[in-house]
Parts: structure tokens; sequence; C-alpha cells
């Protein structure tokens, strides 16, 4: 493969085969990153994707979760049950627009390479978002999308953890 648009395509097929959430929350938790935060971002899955929503009921920690605004993120305070709406992206954000700073970004990826870069969706939000921020950042991901390089580009941002199965 030998464009990020390849990639999409083949990590999204690719990663259907694997379920493996459980096994990433239990290490995504023993994780000092984890311990030490108490503001985390998490996301709402899309098919396919890790499914975090068991952590909202560490009530040890302030849940936030993106919401678009125009080109830009918003980590917007999340608790469980509350009522979200549907994105321009059909991903699930809050209703009302709040903006903190998280100690620690839980990012989505389809795939990473072995220095740690994601292939996101193409739209850069969590590239622009995590440019602005001082926080860790983790993917959890199957082992199987981990992948020699996604070819990154200038203005992507490597995290800093990556959890694999």
């Amino acid at each position: 493969m030998k464009n990020k648009h390849q990639l999409r395509k083949w990590a999204k097929e690719e990663r259907k085969k694997y379920c493996c959430d459980s096994v990433l929350i239990k290490k995504l938790i023993e994780t000092e990153e984890y311990k030490q935060a108490k503001n985390i971002m998490i996301f709402y899955p899309l098919k396919d994707e890790i499914n975090l929503l068991p952590l909202l009921k560490d009530k040890t920690k302030n849940f936030y979760l993106p919401k678009i605004d125009g080109e830009n993120l918003l980590c917007c305070s999340y608790s469980e049950g509350e009522e979200l709406c549907e994105s321009c992206f059909k991903t699930k954000e809050p209703r009302v627009s709040t903006n903190t700073n998280p100690d620690l970004v839980i990012v989505p990826a389809l795939a990473v390479d072995k220095n740690n870069y994601r292939l996101g969706y193409g739209g850069g939000f969590y590239d622009r978002y995590l440019a602005k921020q001082d926080c860790k950042t983790i993917v959890c991901i199957p082992k199987e999308m981990v992948i020699e390089t996604i070819y990154p580009d200038e203005f992507d941002i490597a995290v800093y953890k990556v959890i694999t199965d």
C-alpha cells in the first residue's frame, strides 16, 4: 500500500476481524498515564472501533467526549447516560459545548505505525487538537493494526503510547 487512502480502506476492512475491547481496557487502566489522569477524553465508538464506554463506570475520573466545532474539536464533559446528538460525521457527541484541557486523550485510530503515528479518518481534527494540547495520548488497538508506516505528513502528531492486545 502506497498511500493513506489505500491504508484507510484496508484498515476499515481488516479491523472487522478483531474484538479485544476488554483486554485493551484492562491494559489501559493499568498504565501510569491512566492512573495519574483525572480528566480523560475518550471517544464514542464507530462501527468496529474499540468501545471505551465501560470506562465511564470509573467514578474516580472525569470523562469527556470530543465535539466537532467547525474545523476544531472541543473536549466536552460527559457522564454515562447523558443524551448525545449526531455530528456531521455520524459520530455521537455531547449536546452541550464546553471545552476542557484533559490530562489524557485516548485517540481513535484505524491503524498505527511503529513510530506511534496514527492513521485517522482523514479530517485532521485530532492532529489540530493535539497540536494545541499538553497532555498524554494513547491509542488502544489490536496488535494486527500496528503496521510499518502510515506515511505521516508534516502535520501528523505521534501519540505518546500505543496499547495492543
